[in-house]
Order: C-alpha cells, then sequence, then structure tokens
C-alpha cells in the first residue's frame, strides 16, 4: 500500500468514491470541500427494501485513533437524511485498539449510528475484488460482458436478407451466404450528475443542476463520444447482455475479434469530469447592486461534477459481405440483438454511381451481378430481363439504342431484326412510331435509308 501514499488527501478520496461505486453502492459523492465536516465521501445502499444513508471518513495516514471515529459517530447524527445512516472510516494504514474497540462498542449496543472499520488489509481485499490497480491508484476495467452480436430468435444472417429484400429482380433465398465478421469493441456508459451555485453580491446568478447520460468508444487513444443512435443502442439493451464467450462465437461468424479498453476506469471518469466542467463552464450577464452590469465565467469545481456509474460493455460491430458475380456488398452495423444502428449499407448503392439510400430504388443485374439504381438499369431487348448500363452491349436499332447481355444476344436479335418487316422495325421505337402516320412515315423512310433501299 506503500504507493498509495503519494496520492494527496482529495485523490485519496477520490479513489474511495470510485472503490465504493464499483461496490455496488448507490449515489456516491464527496462532501462539499467548503469545510471539514468529518465526512469525505456520502453514499447510499437499499437494505430490505429500506434506502440507508452512509458517511465515510478517508483518513490517508498511517493510523487513526479514536477522537476520528467519534467525530464521525457526530457527523453522522447531524446529517439530514431522512432514513437510517451508518458511517465508515477508511484508511490505507490502521485503527488503533481504541479506535476499533469504540467501533465495537456501537455495534453491541445496536447504535442507531453503527461506523464499520476498513484498514489498508481490507482495502487492498476490495481492491482485488474491484480489479483496483494499488500500484498507481486506479481501477481497471473488468468487463467480460457484450450487447448480442446477432438476434437469438433469427439466423446471423438475417439483417443482410433483410437488406436485399428491397432489391429487385433478385430473391434473398438465392443469395449467396454472406461473409460475417464480428469486432467486439469497448463502450462505457457514463452517469453523473453536476450541482453548482454561483452566486455574487447581488444573490445566485447561476445555478446548475443537471444529470448527463453517455456513451463513449474506449479503445486505444482519445476517448471518443458516440453518436446519439450508437448511445441509445447500448443504453436501452443494457439488459440483454450475455458473456463475452470468443470460442463460442466463432461458430456463428467466420471472423471474431476483440478489442481491449484501452484506459482505466478513473481515467474516463477523469475525462468524463473534464468534459463536463467545460460543457457547464458559461459566462453570465448580470447588474449590480451599483447598476453597473458584470460579465462573470461560471466554471463549476471538480467538487461540484459527481460521476455515478460507469457501466463498461463491448458493443458488436458485424460486417457482413456478400459476393455476387463481380460485386462484393458490404453491410456493417453495431448490433444489441434484434436492434442495430447501420455503419455503412453497400447494398442500396448503385454501383455506377453516388446514388444511395433506402429511399431509391434498385435492381439487380444478373448478368454481371451490379446493383444499379434507374438511371443505370436497362431492358435486355432479346429476353426482356434487367441488364445494366455498365456491362450491357448496345447498338441501334430503328434509331434507337437497343440493350444486350452479350454479343450473342445482339447478334441473334440481328438475324431477327433482319427478317421483321418495316412495321415491325418502326415498333421497335415505339415513342417515334406511336407518334402517328407521319412519324411512322419517317421512321420508316429512315430504314430504308439505312439499309439501302433508297
Amino acid at each position: 500500500m506503500a504507493v498509495l501514499d503519494d496520492l494527496s488527501g482529495f485523490e485519496f478520496e477520490d479513489l474511495i468514491e470510485d472503490v465504493f461505486r464499483n461496490l455496488g453502492y448507490e449515489n456516491a459523492r464527496q462532501a462539499k470541500k467548503t469545510a471539514d465536516e468529518g465526512r469525505d465521501v456520502i453514499m447510499e445502499e437499499v437494505v430490505d427494501g429500506t434506502r440507508r444513508a452512509i458517511i465515510v471518513e478517508c483518513k490517508h495516514t498511517s493510523t487513526v485513533g479514536r477522537p476520528v471515529v467519534q467525530k464521525l459517530h457526530s457527523a453522522i447524527a447531524t446529517f439530514d437524511f431522512d432514513g437510517p445512516k451508518r458511517g465508515m472510516v477508511v484508511t490505507t494504514g490502521r485503527f488503533t485498539n481504541p479506535a476499533q474497540e469504540y467501533a465495537d462498542r456501537l455495534q453491541q449496543n445496536d447504535d442507531p449510528y453503527p461506523i464499520e472499520l476498513i484498514d489498508g488489509e481490507a482495502l487492498r481485499e476490495i481492491a482485488d475484488e474491484i480489479g483496483l490497480d494499488l500500484y498507481n491508484g486506479r481501477i481497471e476495467i473488468l468487463c467480460d460482458e457484450t450487447l448480442r452480436p446477432y438476434d437469438p430468435a433469427a439466423d446471423v444472417d438475417a439483417p443482410v436478407q433483410a437488406a436485399f429484400r428491397d432489391i429487385e429482380n433478385i430473391e434473398p433465398a438465392d443469395l449467396p451466404a454472406p461473409h460475417s465478421q464480428v469486432t467486439f469493441r469497448p463502450v462505457i456508459a457514463i452517469t453523473a450528475d453536476t450541482n453548482a451555485v454561483f452566486e455574487t453580491s447581488v444573490g445566485v446568478i447561476h445555478r446548475i443542476n443537471d444529470r448527463t447520460q453517455f456513451v463513449v468508444h474506449a479503445e486505444r487513444g482519445h476517448p471518443k463520444m458516440a453518436d446519439d443512435d450508437v448511445a441509445t443502442l447500448v443504453t436501452e439493451n443494457f439488459h440483454a447482455t450475455v458473456e463475452l464467450d470468443t470460442e463460442r462465437f466463432i461458430e456463428v461468424f467466420d471472423d471474431v475479434d476483440e478489442r481491449r479498453f484501452g484506459q482505466t476506469q478513473t481515467e474516463y471518469k477523469e475525462w468524463a469530469v473534464d468534459r463536463l466542467q467545460d460543457y457547464h463552464t458559461t459566462t453570465v450577464t448580470y447588474t449590480g447592486g451599483n447598476n453597473v452590469t458584470y460579465n462573470k465565467t461560471c466554471e463549476p469545481n471538480l467538487s461540484d461534477i459527481s460521476v455515478q456509474s460507469i457501466e463498461p460493455v463491448y458493443l458488436p460491430e458485424v460486417r457482413q459481405t456478400t459476393e455476387i458475380l463481380e460485386y462484393s456488398y458490404p453491410y456493417e452495423y453495431y448490433a444489441a440483438g434484434p436492434s442495430r444502428v447501420t455503419l455503412e449499407d453497400g447494398i442500396h448503392r448503385c454501383v455506377h454511381c453516388e446514388t444511395s439510400g433506402v429511399d431509391e430504388t434498385y435492381t439487380y443485374c444478373p448478368n454481371c451481378g451490379a446493383i444499379a439504381c434507374n438511371s443505370h438499369i436497362k431492358t435486355e431487348r432479346l429476353e426482356d430481363e434487367p441488364v445494366c448500363t455498365g456491362c450491357a452491349v448496345t447498338e441501334r436499332f430503328s434509331l434507337k439504342t437497343k440493350y444486350f447481355y452479350n454479343k450473342e444476344n445482339l447478334e441473334a436479335f440481328r438475324e431477327e431484326y433482319a427478317e421483321m418487316g418495316l412495321h415491325e422495325k418502326a415498333m421497335e421505337n415505339k415513342l417515334l412510331a406511336g407518334g402517328g402516320v407521319v412519324v411512322t412515315l419517317l421512321v420508316v423512310v429512315g430504314l430504308l435509308v439505312t439499309s439501302g433501299v433508297i
């Protein structure tokens, strides 16, 4: 425990707050630093349906005597809480015999304000339980839970099959199985309260009373805020996590990768507090008693920001790639059972232009495997099936461009066209032929000229 001696008193209290929060105590927060009222960390627990307040005195010293325990007992009695209360004294060192005897007597006498003593040895055991690195006084992240990478009630390929249902001229049942890979990416969900009051000689000029919840991508590098839809996906599915069993998921996916948390829980907490401090800092304009207008920057103190929970979990990023003839169609999304947030949709995207989005119409070309928008899909003349402009063979007949799967189909139509009557040939350009007798005659004349009759 000697390395913890390098921590300041404030850092030690901050650490103890994190420890108890990880042990499951609720509303763990540090007392205001304006005065030493004999309590450093305040938190709550629910026992048999009854909520109880716990006042924790943190002593970063080698020895704690009876006066510290007595002072805490008085602080508990005066603490404003509507319900039962108890206390704790936590130290990196040890307790004197009189201190231990005083705490024992409170327990034996069923005192309404009992006090629990946690010495350095007990703190070591707690540290092991929650993954506390005693070398640097930081709490490591221990997590083996993940959101579900697929819907257990459906096939793992169900999202891809659902996406292909919007594509015309292809049946999802006819698709080849996509190559599926999943990357389990670490994220943390943070809940924090900010409570601050700013006063001047004229009274309160600004007040902050805010609860903030956000999700952070927690791989190596600087933490990054998750988008709103990703944050919603995570927070709404925390109740449905499963164990991250790599061997099990290898049986479902072709490739499985697990990323690690880049920093300690303590570091993410510090990042969150700094971010919230910046977020809530604002400049307030007010009028003083002398009728002069002033501007004051209101920046909450670190002690005004209390992190209520830091919940780690893995977020599955699934990438499924379907290979069809000449093209590959990636479909990538964050998964949480049947829910997902799409990251890349290579299915609803024309291979020939920038057109994309589920609101467009796309058609499959069986000749080359392309998925194309209406601007790049034509009707094959010989077989009357869709063909894309990227692979079609073209030639003009009756002053109109015709599209064919290949040269063989083109040659077959040439022979068919050569045997057509002039009226039939004219009908190959229905737009012109439908314009009336004069237009039809003009088309016929054009055909005669083209064929060398006149």
